[in-house]
């Protein structure tokens, strides 16, 4: 859907119309926020299957996903249009890029709060999560190597 919407906003745009431009900044505000969001649950995921593997059983794990998954993105988003929906909109409007036709979010500090910093924080808990997981594996496999010396002995 973040390509769908990518892809036709330029096209959307061209209509002159606020409230489409508003509903396609948010879409595409939206599904960026849902990409980064299931690429870190995914990391969690990882995590459980190679590091917790043994007695993690999570009750309705699917649909505790699926509710973070698209869930997070939404609240942000609501906080975002509830603050003002004005920081939604077109980038031709501005004068330091006349040519831009281009629905998305307008104002520097929401888009460092709302895009930036979430993806910092995701990737920060990618990265933990996959040092983590490698040093799992590292150990796991110090610890065949040493029982397999064992066994030769």
């Amino acid at each position: 859907m973040l390509n769908m919407v990518f892809l036709t906003n330029s096209w959307l745009t061209s209509f002159n119309q606020p409230g489409l431009c508003i509903t396609m900044a948010m879409l595409l505000h939206y599904f960026l926020l849902a990409a980064f969001t299931w690429m870190c649950l995914e990391s969690v995921h990882f995590y459980l299957a190679l590091v917790k593997v043994f007695n993690v059983y999570v009750p309705k794990y699917i649909l505790k996903c699926c509710i973070a998954g698209w869930g997070i993105p939404a609240i942000v988003i609501t906080l975002v249009l509830l603050i003002n929906k004005d920081f939604y909109g077109n980038g031709s409007l501005s004068e330091s890029h006349p040519y831009s036709n281009f629905c998305w979010i307008q104002d520097n500090t929401v888009f460092y709060i709302s895009v930036v910093a979430y993806f910092f924080l995701i990737f920060l808990m990618n990265t933990v999560m996959f040092i983590t997981v490698l040093l799992q594996i590292y150990s796991v496999k110090r610890r065949t190597q040493k029982t397999s010396r064992f066994w030769k002995r």
